[in-house]
C-alpha cells in the first residue's frame, strides 16, 4: 500500500508547484491581476488529491483480503459484485485484474471526500475506528478534525459546482487568500500521513497476532 501514499505526495507536490507560482507571480505583477484562481485550483486539487488516496487504499487494501494477506472486515464481507464479474470470478485466469477492474468501476462513482464516506471505505479493509485513531495520533479531538475536514470539502465543492460565486452577491465570488490554501494544504497532509501510519501500523499488529495464535496451536503429531 506504500505506491497509494508516494502517488499522494506526489499529488501534493504538484499542489506546491501552483502555489510557488502564485507566491512568485504575487511579488511581480500589479493588484489589478487577479490570482486568486490559482489559489481556487489548489483547493480543488488538494481534495481530489485526499480522494484518490483513500480510492487506492481502498482498494489496495480489498485486493490484499482477496489475496489472503489481511484480515477480512464485515464491509468487505457485505460488498457486492456483479453477476458478469461473478462469472469472471469463477474463470482459471485473470480472477485478481477482474476483481480489481470491478471494484475500480464501482467506486468511481463514489467520492471518498467527506469523513463518514472516508470512514466507510476504510472499513471495507480495515476494522480501525479511522477518526478516533487519527484523533489519538494527531492529539486532537476527532470533531474538530471531521469538522474542518467538511469545511474544506465544502470550499471545494463551491468551487467546483459553483464557480465559488456567492449567492448573496451574484457576480462576486467568495474571498479566498494565501492562508486558505496553506492551511487546507497542511491539513489534509497531515490526515493523509497520519491515515497511512494508523493502517499500516493496524496490519503490522494483525500479522504479528495471526503469527502468534499459528505459534501457539499445538502442532499436529506433538
Amino acid at each position: 500500500m506504500r505506491e497509494a501514499l508516494e502517488i499522494f505526495r506526489a499529488n501534493l507536490e504538484r499542489v506546491r508547484s501552483i502555489h510557488a507560482l502564485y507566491v512568485n507571480f504575487s511579488g511581480t505583477v500589479t493588484s489589478i491581476v487577479d490570482l486568486s484562481d490559482l489559489l481556487r485550483a489548489e483547493i480543488v486539487l488538494i481534495v481530489s488529491a485526499l480522494d484518490h488516496f483513500v480510492h487506492e487504499l481502498t482498494r489496495l487494501g480489498m485486493m490484499e483480503i482477496w489475496r489472503g494477506t489481511r484480515a477480512t472486515t464485515p464491509a468487505y464481507l457485505r460488498y457486492r459484485v456483479s453477476m458478469d464479474i461473478a462469472t469472471q470470478l469463477v474463470a482459471a485466469t485473470g480472477v485478481d485484474y477482474h476483481l480489481e477492474m470491478e471494484v475500480r468501476t464501482q467506486h468511481s462513482f463514489s467520492a471518498f471526500q467527506q469523513p463518514d464516506r472516508i470512514a466507510e471505505a476504510v472499513r471495507l479493509f480495515s476494522s480501525i475506528e479511522l477518526w478516533n485513531e487519527v484523533g489519538s495520533t494527531l492529539r486532537e479531538d476527532p470533531r474538530n478534525i471531521t469538522s474542518q475536514l467538511k469545511l474544506i470539502v465544502d470550499r471545494r465543492n463551491k468551487i467546483a459546482h459553483e464557480a465559488d460565486v456567492d449567492p448573496s452577491y451574484p457576480g462576486q465570488r467568495w474571498p479566498i487568500d494565501r492562508k486558505d490554501a496553506e492551511d487546507a494544504l497542511a491539513f489534509i497532509e497531515k490526515i493523509g500521513e497520519a491515515i497511512f501510519t494508523l493502517l499500516a501500523l493496524a496490519y503490522r499488529q494483525a500479522a504479528t497476532d495471526q503469527g502468534t495464535a499459528a505459534a501457539a496451536r499445538p502442532q499436529q503429531g506433538s
